[in-house]
């Protein structure tokens, strides 16, 4: 079968209500494209307009077929799936970072395919080892918990993208967040707005670590010193996990040891979330008692009580730039450059702050 005569099978649309097996005939003509354009769009290849490419794609959607991907593998060696390789699902930011993901690889044709590899290193280097990664066209995959030298090790056999915070070797694509500058943001609005004594929920002064919370410790530390203020280190505070439990549980014993807290960081908003719950528990005003910035502009912050203010670390951006890179290095022919990116953050008000 040729490169244009992908097998299609039917999934009971009003066009083809015998269910039999058509080709790519029936799609091209339906949006008046050639069999070539349909399976340019199909694999993913950079060679068709944004019109023409919905236009197909939404003739796919109204036929109701879907491609035979194992048809295509055999043919030319790609399933259609990329991987996405994540510590857990339980944070909205990694369940809200796999909506964007699937959104977006959707509108090439393709499927995105999530895997939870746990927080924990074994766990990592074991979940990339196993063989179905093989079955995917790219793989993203979340560096937390991993060193450089893991990373050095690592040999996937795929075109591959690393999120997260670790350093990572210069022959990967990285899409990372500014955290230090977000954190710094963050906490110099509430400086800004009158808070006097800030505290950084969840936060780690062990910055030989180059994790997310040691640097959104040190953007907490920077914005104190860039108006002149020497930041309390003691007021650095770290919940047993990082989830909302454990948050309330720190800042209960915070406010008793240090009742002039009047503003604070959280590293996450989901820990951000246990924070609320705490100062609603003592009976602190939120802002005017306390001000609360947190981290990562999940869409839960909308709903909280009081509405959280949050960074944004600009999330769309970041999954169009991981969806792109991606498909760049699949569709290249000679490895491109790799590529750091680092989008702007930005900060959210809501209720929460002045």
């Amino acid at each position: 079968m040729g490169e244009s005569g992908d097998a299609w099978h039917t999934a009971g649309a009003a066009g083809h209500q015998d269910g039999g097996v058509v080709t790519m005939d029936d799609v091209a003509k339906a949006a008046g494209v050639s069999k070539i354009t349909v399976s340019n769009v199909v694999n993913g290849r950079n060679r068709v307009g944004e019109p023409t490419r919905l236009r197909v794609l939404q003739a796919i959607d109204e036929l109701g077929y879907e491609v035979n991907l194992a048809a295509r593998y055999l043919r030319v060696g790609r399933t259609g799936a990329i991987g996405l390789l994540v510590p857990e699902l339980e944070r909205p930011y990694f369940s809200q970072l796999a909506r964007r993901l699937a959104d977006r690889v959707e509108r090439h044709g393709m499927h995105l395919a999530v895997e939870r590899t746990g927080a924990v290193r074994e766990r990592q280097l074991s979940s990339v080892a196993k063989e179905r990664v093989q079955l995917y066209d790219g793989v993203v995959l979340s560096v937390t918990g991993l060193t450089p030298d893991d990373l050095r090790r690592i040999e996937l056999g795929r075109p591959a993208l690393l999120i997260g915070e670790r350093d990572v070797p210069g022959t990967f694509d990285h899409v990372v967040m500014d955290n230090v500058g977000g954190a710094e943001l963050a906490t110099g609005h509430l400086l800004a707005t009158g808070s006097r004594v800030v505290a950084m929920v969840g936060g780690s002064l062990d910055h030989a670590e180059h994790d997310m919370v040691s640097l959104r410790t040190q953007g907490w530390i920077r914005a104190h010193e860039s108006v002149g203020l020497v930041a309390d280190l003691t007021l650095v505070v770290t919940p047993e996990e990082l989830d909302m439990g454990a948050a309330r549980d720190v800042v209960h014993r915070l406010l008793s040891e240090r009742p002039d807290v009047d503003g604070i960081v959280a590293i996450t908003d989901v820990v951000a979330f246990g924070v609320l719950r705490a100062l609603a528990d003592l009976g602190r005003s939120v802002p005017d008692d306390v001000q609360v910035v947190g981290f990562d502009n999940v869409d839960e912050g909308e709903y909280s009580v009081p509405r959280l203010s949050s960074i944004e670390p600009d999330n769309d951006a970041m999954a169009d730039a991981i969806v792109d890179l991606l498909l760049r290095r699949i569709g290249a022919t000679e490895p491109p450059e790799p590529q750091v990116v680092m989008p702007t953050p930005r900060l959210v008000l809501r209720e929460s702050t002045r």
